[in-house]
């Protein structure tokens, strides 16, 4: 058993666990854990620094999740988008596959609230075979994702099975993977995984970094480990109320993840998921927090903000009002400052 695995299975698993650690009153949780699972590494638990701080709001279950009944489990309609189960086909170009229903931590917010870590999502996985059969009869699709649950908890030989097996389709011209073990397991980027991935090239890594508080030595080690195999790395970020919804704390972020060589990428409104509206945040706030990147930082540290329509409509880029036309060659522009500049256009 590699080091990482041993890290994985000496995992918190339910709230009675941080009774000694922290005084939890474990009771009204253990209902919660029972529902949507529990599982905290204990690296990413080193990370807390007391209850209630950015780390413990994203993993330590909280009795809102219960409350929250009013949202759909399924509102971006994933599963009516499956053609054969696994798969997401949603654009036209690329699919969602979804190879691994685990993940190192369980995060409250995670948008597969409803089968991440359930004994049901787990039992009733996809068949690689029925997946590659799709991919390989669509010409159209390009881009394939290869999601989860997260994928690098895979061991290393089932998931060069699946990236060899994708390669060897030719209309496949690009693989991604999304992955939050750069965050949360940063132990399980070696690098035997970095030589295996670097031979399936051109292939991308999403990480998931929320706060600053995640970019650490170790997290920094395995991102580098990547880049150094040749993988790009970018990174989605979730808005939470709570962990990361001010300006400061988000500008902060961006630039530690350009410090360690991940491209901010897309900052996610949250997803109307049962479980999770005690993390939602307001529209505005998003905007203010961009307004607050712009200008004030590098523009490589501005990612896309971007709301996933319900019902499988797709992203949508979210954006400042910057721009007003007051003649027929005549704009003017808002700057980062809040100064209104005028623009004439040619011709």
């Amino acid at each position: 058993m590699e080091k990482w695995q041993q890290i994985l299975n000496a995992s918190i698993t339910s709230p009675e666990q941080l009774n000694q650690r922290f005084g939890l009153d474990a009771g009204p949780l253990l209902k919660v854990a029972q529902r949507y699972p529990m599982r905290i590494t204990p690296y990413y638990l080193d990370l807390i620094k007391e209850p209630g701080d950015p780390i413990w709001r994203q993993c330590v279950p909280d009795s809102r999740e219960l409350a929250d009944d009013r949202q759909h489990e399924d509102p971006l309609h994933e599963e009516e988008l499956s053609p054969v189960p696994g798969l997401i086909h949603r654009y036209p170009d690329r699919v969602v596959w979804l190879v691994s229903s685990s993940c190192a931590v369980y995060c409250r917010f995670c948008m597969r609230k409803r089968r991440i870590g359930c004994a049901a999502a787990t039992s009733s996985g996809a068949s690689s075979e029925s997946v590659l059969r799709y991919i390989g009869e669509n010409h159209g699709i390009r881009d394939v994702i290869l999601s989860g649950g997260d994928p690098l908890l895979l061991d290393d030989e089932a998931l060069e099975e699946i990236l060899s097996r994708l390669r060897a389709i030719s209309h496949v011209e690009i693989i991604r993977i999304g992955s939050r073990v750069p965050v949360t397991l940063p132990a399980r980027v070696t690098p035997r995984l970095c030589r295996m991935l670097k031979k399936y090239h051109p292939l991308y890594i999403n990480t998931h970094f929320n706060h600053p508080q995640e970019i650490t030595v170790e997290a920094a080690k395995a991102c580098a480990l990547l880049s150094a195999a040749g993988i790009p790395l970018g990174n989605q970020t979730v808005l939470l109320k709570g962990v990361n919804d001010d300006p400061e704390v988000m500008k902060r972020l961006m630039q530690l993840l350009l410090k360690i060589r991940v491209r901010p990428y897309y900052i996610h409104q949250m997803d109307l998921v049962k479980g999770t509206a005690h993390f939602r945040t307001r529209i505005e706030r998003g905007i203010e927090i961009m307004e607050s990147l712009r200008g004030h930082t590098s523009g490589m540290a501005s990612p896309h903000y971007v709301i996933d329509l319900a019902g499988g409509k797709g992203k949508v880029p979210i954006m400042p009002d910057y721009v007003n036309r007051v003649g027929d060659n005549t704009l003017r522009i808002r700057n980062y400052r809040g100064e209104m500049v005028e623009y004439i256009e040619a011709g």
